[in-house]
């Protein structure tokens, strides 16, 4: 009975693992492509810099990627759920918004 309930439970864990989708952000040409992402709880996103010049990926209180440099990226779990706006900290006015949803 007791390999059932963990069987069980490992089946639920893998599931939920599997269901994870990796997300693409694209820095390029001083801008987070794209601007706007919308992702699922436990997804995760990556933040590939392609420009020639180093950048971040920083959300004020929740992430942040500290310098990326050209050619190379950063990976962030979204766990938290909501709207999210993020920015470069070295170029302002580079701003881009995470949506992380709840999953059902």
């Amino acid at each position: 009975m007791c390999w059932i309930a963990l069987a069980a439970a490992l089946a639920f864990v893998a599931a939920d693992v599997a269901a994870a989708t990796t997300h693409r952000i694209t820095i390029e040409g001083m801008r987070f492509n794209p601007a706007s992402v919308t992702v699922e709880r436990g997804d995760t996103i990556v933040w590939v810099n392609k420009d020639l010049v180093t950048h971040t990926a920083t959300a004020a209180g929740l992430f942040d990627s500290h310098e990326i440099p050209p050619d190379a990226s950063w990976t962030y779990v979204a766990n938290t759920p909501g709207r999210h706006a993020y920015i470069c900290t070295f170029h302002p006015t580079m701003k881009a918004t995470l949506t992380v949803k709840r999953k059902p």
